[in-house]
């Protein structure tokens, strides 16, 4: 018997004797294949995240417009995936000579078929997708899926990537304005700003335009709760979504390395922080642990961190992550109550909100000094002065100014052409039967297909 493992007992101890060795290779001529199957495994696990959007929306939404739900995200990553191989990875990635888009690469033309970019495509596409779909949940229960789909294709081809390339256009051409800032770089690592912000302000636009759901104020003004109606498949998809995320995070190593371990860890403190302190401070105003408030904290939590997860210590992506726990739950209150716009799943809050917080705590909290990684994007409360936190701002405002602009201009024309909003009789009987003729629960609805 010992004869026989003997060979199963050397391979092991043999993998983890040149694990280090594997990890430590990245991207370099002598091994590109651990680069590769990295950056793919973890291209795979922010596809997966797909699958977590559609279950946070559809459990909190109400059970008449899940096929709705369910439908916009597959679209979102099948629409998006083509859109940003014919068009978006150029304006993104191309040769971008004035700093503010990319003029070449479109559909990978001239590409070999051993390259890296196949790589290094699908990992930028299914954060693409991630971007796309975030406007879904803020507008739902509410909106045409045509004009959905236009919303869904302009994001893809034309909003997301044109600010992508201010921003990471350096990760495979010469670099965008923001990167070339004299107050220094514009630091977003895993895209708090160039993903989520982007993607929350364009949702934040879609549903002040639309307007909010039939009966979610009152004639006093007030906000009335509508229940989703599934918390159980929320928390799912929560679970789905940060796990998804590792490979969000640790995946924009872009190789394997040794810094894919600090990496998880400041992801999953700032995670776990945004949870705990989002429901503390929803106990606190509303005298119950609220489960919703606790799930989009996670969720704040792991959009905070993603700008800075490879560039603070994990003391920093704890501060990251219950700050971003107050602020969500405070933001989905206020943009609630005060500026009555309509966001059944908090998108606009988490998205948009934590993620500038986000970008700009990376201008606080960056220790590269401490950590032995570099200097060039110190933060205030590391020696490094108030000019990266300047360039964090400057990167925010751009965000929102382009997101929001470009959004708010999308959906005014959408209005007045098309129309963006379905008619009240469709509205109560729910999108899944006047929009998908079908019902995501068949026979215990009310209305019928029929």
């Amino acid at each position: 018997m010992k004869s026989v493992l003997k060979p199963f007992v050397f391979a092991f101890l043999m993998g983890i004797l040149t694990a280090p060795a594997i990890l430590a290779s990245e991207t370099s001529s002598e091994d590109k294949s651990a680069a590769v199957v990295w950056t793919c495994v973890a291209a795979f696990l922010v596809f997966f995240m797909q699958a977590g959007f559609a279950l946070v929306e559809t459990g909190f939404t109400r059970a008449k417009n899940s096929v709705n739900i369910i439908m916009k995200n597959l679209v979102d990553f099948a629409a998006g995936t083509i859109l940003f191989f014919f068009i978006g990875f150029g304006l993104m990635f191309g040769v971008n000579e004035s700093g503010f888009f990319g003029a070449s690469n479109f559909a990978l033309e001239g590409v070999k078929g051993d390259s890296w970019d196949y790589t290094f495509l699908i990992f930028q596409t299914v954060f693409a997708a991630t971007s796309a779909t975030i406007v879904s949940g803020a507008i739902a229960e509410r909106t045409k899926f045509v004009a959905y789909l236009i919303c869904s294709v302009f994001v893809t081809a034309i909003i997301y990537p044109v600010f992508g390339s201010w921003a990471w256009n350096g990760l495979y051409s010469g670099g965008g304005w923001l990167e070339k800032l004299g107050t220094g770089p514009f630091c977003d690592y895993a895209g708090s700003t160039v993903v989520h912000s982007i993607g929350g302000w364009v949702a934040l636009a879609g549903a002040i335009v639309i307007g909010p759901r039939l009966g979610k104020y009152g004639p006093d003004g007030k906000p009335r709760a509508i229940m989703g109606h599934n918390i159980p498949l929320a928390a799912l998809g929560v679970f789905i979504l940060w796990f998804g995320w590792f490979g969000f995070n640790c995946g924009s190593t872009l190789g394997a390395n040794m810094s894919i371990g600090r990496i998880a860890v400041t992801t999953n403190i700032s995670a776990a922080t945004g949870a705990l302190i989002a429901m503390f401070t929803a106990w606190i105003l509303y005298k119950k642990p609220d489960a919703s408030m606790a799930l989009n904290g996670a969720l704040a939590g792991l959009v905070g961190i993603t700008a800075g997860c490879n560039t603070v210590t994990p003391i920093g992506a704890l501060a990251i992550g219950a700050a971003s726990g107050v602020l969500v739950v405070l933001s989905v209150v206020f943009i609630d109550t005060k500026l009555k716009i309509d966001d059944p799943v908090g998108a606009v809050s988490v998205h948009g909100v934590c993620g500038a917080w986000g970008t700009l705590a990376c201008g606080l909290f960056n220790a590269e000094l401490a950590l032995g990684t570099g200097e060039a994007n110190t933060g205030l409360l590391y020696g490094g002065g108030a000019s990266q936190f300047a360039s964090q701002a400057i990167g925010v405002g751009a965000a929102f100014v382009w997101a929001f602009g470009l959004g708010l201009a999308m959906f005014y024309v959408l209005k007045k052409t098309i129309g963006v909003r379905v008619s009240p009789l469709e509205e109560i009987r729910g999108l899944d039967i006047d929009e998908h003729g079908m019902e995501a629960y068949s026979g215990f609805q009310i209305f019928i297909t029929e």
